[in-house]
């Protein structure tokens, strides 16, 4: 017992418990010496550009208060080169996590819980594979809250629409209609974007797995990334993603039909121990205007 108080001692003398002021660590984390610690992810607004929702705003996961239970006495919920108190350890996800059939995952795959760097003033291992986040870390960074803010931030548009007959022409009903998107990593992916808070980063991973093409007639067509419209074509359908119009858009508003393009972007993220899949959508909007064939008699 003595050799463990002396140990602890130790570990607060050298961590200055007790005698140092509050203070905000690089990725966002505000704890004091003693007492209570919030953490906070600030995201920019997403640029312009497409017809989505998205903006990037932060939280905090509040605050609480934690207690070293072998000594009773009050310690930091967080500290930046240790990670976060579950008694008796402090735990941190190690990042990166060990390469599948390294000793640390005691016989477990990557992904089947996570490893984590543990400073345990009770000379517990440095290093743990935990199923779980240790109790008490569930009050620190939320994984998935920052894959949410990744997703925010992940510099992806609306399809860049490429329609013939072109916006500001006028198209007939019953001709051929070609639709495609010009292809980018903001249009199409990969894109990629990361966020960091409390000793964890997660990445978040897009690709457009499909794009509804709603014609503004009631109708939708559903296509990859189409083919874009060459001269040399001429009057043919498009081989990839094309429709024809049986009315034309007069009595519509404006006389034309609003043609939205909707891109489904599959999202991968992982970090923090922990992985997921999910997915969002962002959308471009065009008019088009279609007409009939006028026949004029002899």
């Amino acid at each position: 017992m003595l050799r463990r108080m002396l140990a602890a001692a130790a570990m607060a003398g050298a961590l200055g418990l007790g005698s140092v002021s509050p203070a905000a660590a690089d990725n966002g984390v505000v704890c004091p010496a003693i007492g209570d610690c919030s953490v906070g992810v600030t995201v920019p607004g997403k640029p312009g550009g497409t017809t989505t929702s998205d903006t990037g705003t932060g939280g905090s996961n509040g605050s609480r208060r934690c207690q070293d239970t072998l000594l009773n006495v009050e310690v930091p919920c967080y500290l930046k080169d240790l990670g976060w108190w579950s008694p008796n350890c402090y735990f941190k996800v190690m990042e990166p996590q060990p390469p599948a059939g390294d000793p640390a995952w005691q016989g477990h795959k990557p992904g089947d819980g996570a490893v984590y760097d543990a400073y345990c003033p009770d000379e517990g291992p440095p290093v743990q594979w935990r199923a779980a986040p240790p109790p008490g870390m569930d009050g620190g960074v939320d994984p998935a809250q920052l894959a949410a803010e990744a997703v925010r931030r992940l510099p992806i548009d609306g399809p860049d629409i490429g329609i013939v007959p072109e916006p500001g022409t006028t198209g007939v009903v019953g001709m051929p209609v070609w639709l495609w998107n010009r292809t980018s990593p903001r249009t199409w992916g990969p894109a990629a974007e990361s966020v960091s808070a409390g000793g964890i980063t997660v990445t978040a991973t897009a690709h457009v797995s499909q794009i509804v093409w709603d014609m503004g007639d009631g109708h939708t067509v559903t296509c990859g990334a189409g083919t874009p419209y060459k001269e040399s074509e001429g009057a043919k359908e498009s081989p990839s993603c094309g429709y024809r119009y049986a009315t034309t858009s007069n009595g519509d508003e404006g006389n034309v039909f609003w043609v939205t393009a909707t891109a489904t972007w599959d999202v991968h993220w992982g970090g923090g121990g922990q992985r997921g899949d999910l997915t969002t959508t962002r959308s471009s909007q065009v008019q088009l205007r279609v007409g009939e064939v006028q026949v004029l008699g002899q």
